[in-house]
Formats: C-alpha cells, sequence, structure tokens
C-alpha cells in the first residue's frame, strides 16, 4: 500500500492537524480490517464506494463521511482496494468549522452532505467527479474555508482549556485551569463538552494515552514502567488497563503485533 501526506493551506492549519492518502498498490478485491484508536481527535476521510466498501458495526459508511471524538478501539471493515484519503482536525474542529455540537457525533459518524448547509453542496459528487487527490484535497479545502467564514464560531475560553491540555499531555492540574478561567467544575465540564464533545478528564486521559503511545511506537523506553512513569500513571498495571480501554490490545501485543499504517489507523 502506498501512504503519503499533503499540507494543508496555511489559514487552515490552525484547523486542521494532518491530511493523508492512502493507496491500495494491488487493485484486486480484497478485505481488510482496520483498527482505530481514541485519539482526542475528529476526521473525515473520502473512500469511494465503487472502489471499496467501509463498514463499521455491520453500517455502510457513505463515501465522504466526518466523525467525532473516539473515547475507545473500534473496527473499520474495507471490503474491494482502497483509494482513501482523510484529514485529521484539531479537538474543536467540529464546532469551529461545522458549528455543530460535537457531543452528537462522539464515537460516530456522519455523512459530510448532511453537515453541508446549501442542498448544493454536494461534496462527495463533486469528489467523485475527479480522479486527481489534489483536486480533491482542493475541493475539501475549499468547503472547510467557506464553512469557517460562515460560522466563525470560537470560544476563546475553551481554546485556552484545550491548549493546556495538549500542551501538558494530559497532565496539567485541570483544578488550575478552571481557576485561572474562574470556572466552577461544573461550568468547566458542560462548557467543555459543548465545545470539544467530551468532559475535560476523558479528553486529559486520552492525550496522556497518546504520549504513551507516542513513546511505544518510538522505541523510547527500556521497559514499559518507564512509560508509565514518564505519563503519570500510578503504576505499570494502570497504565496497561488505561492503554488496552482505548488501544484494544495490550502495550506489548500492539508493539509485537501493530502494523502502524495512518496515524491512529493500523492492523493489529
Amino acid at each position: 500500500m502506498n501512504y503519503y501526506q499533503i499540507q494543508p493551506p496555511e489559514h487552515l492549519k490552525s484547523y486542521i492537524r494532518s491530511c493523508w492518502v492512502l493507496e491500495s498498490a494491488n487493485p484486486k478485491t480484497s478485505s481488510r480490517v482496520f483498527k482505530t484508536m481514541a485519539d482526542g481527535c475528529p476526521g473525515l476521510i473520502f473512500q469511494p464506494l465503487h472502489k471499496g466498501t467501509l463498514s463499521q458495526d455491520n453500517k455502510k459508511l457513505s463515501d465522504v463521511f466526518v466523525f467525532g471524538q473516539t473515547t475507545k478501539h473500534a473496527e473499520l471493515h474495507l471490503t474491494g482496494s482502497f483509494d482513501m484519503l482523510g484529514i485529521y482536525f484539531y479537538p474543536n474542529a467540529l464546532k469551529a468549522i461545522f458549528d455543530f455540537n460535537p457531543g452528537e457525533l462522539t464515537n460516530s459518524c456522519l455523512d459530510l452532505n448532511d453537515l453541508a448547509k446549501r442542498k448544493e453542496q454536494q461534496i462527495a459528487e463533486q469528489l467523485l467527479n475527479t480522479t486527481s487527490v489534489h483536486e480533491q484535497f482542493d475541493i475539501l479545502f475549499g468547503y472547510l474555508t467557506q464553512q469557517i467564514r460562515n460560522n466563525l464560531r470560537h470560544n476563546h475560553t475553551m481554546e485556552y482549556a484545550m491548549a493546556q491540555i495538549l500542551q501538558s499531555k494530559g497532565a496539567v492540574s485541570l483544578k488550575e485551569v478552571q481557576r485561572y478561567l474562574q470556572l466552577s467544575e461544573r461550568s468547566m465540564e458542560r462548557r467543555f463538552k459543548e465545545y470539544i464533545g467530551i468532559s475535560p478528564k476523558l479528553f486529559s486521559r486520552i492525550c496522556r494515552f497518546q504520549a504513551s503511545l507516542n513513546n511505544l511506537r518510538n522505541n523510547n523506553f527500556d521497559k514499559l514502567t518507564d512509560i508509565a512513569y514518564e505519563n503519570d500513571y500510578a503504576d505499570q498495571s494502570h497504565f496497561i488497563r488505561s492503554f488496552k480501554e482505548f488501544a484494544g490490545v495490550s502495550p506489548l501485543h500492539y508493539q509485537k503485533k501493530s502494523q502502524g499504517i495512518v496515524e491512529n489507523l493500523a492492523t493489529i
């Protein structure tokens, strides 16, 4: 399979974390299972159904769909060849770009056309009318740019809270963030959920898991205890339990069996 990344336009870099393309090296029909893991970010995937069908929980997904926060591991089944492109957003994208309640898409997805406010904005049709990856990304970038201009939904208070959690890899004291923002715990949780889609505590746990996953991917440790303590887990068993919750497998199983393809999308 062929995998590569494409840089988004400069004006979208504060909304888009990465853009990627995944193509079959062999055009013959086959079946494949992709494992997804909790990563704290929503995203978008385009996979033409006439080339290969993606499904989750026995539900066929549309050609182009947006997915919300993932708080647990899941499986995507693909039948046929894959000619897939994707966009990973930053955690606040569903609200900031689409003015959509992010909680409604937590551990779920939605046809992108259902998010379009004007009936003529049939994004999938436009994408299917070209085979050029760069033209397809240009269509998506143009659509996202227009959405941002139309919405301009920013919550600078919650963006600050989000940034503190991301920068600290989930280690920041939420009480200190609340105190700085002069918010009660209940107000902080309610506002954060409305803007990000999950609670600040769960978001912090996922960020900490992602930091430990990065240590594992880069072989940046001598033993699992090192990863556990570096990422503020109480002990190794606590780290392993948390890893299984978000990845679906143990850290050692992931290290031995995982075939990483796209960030947080792999075969295990």
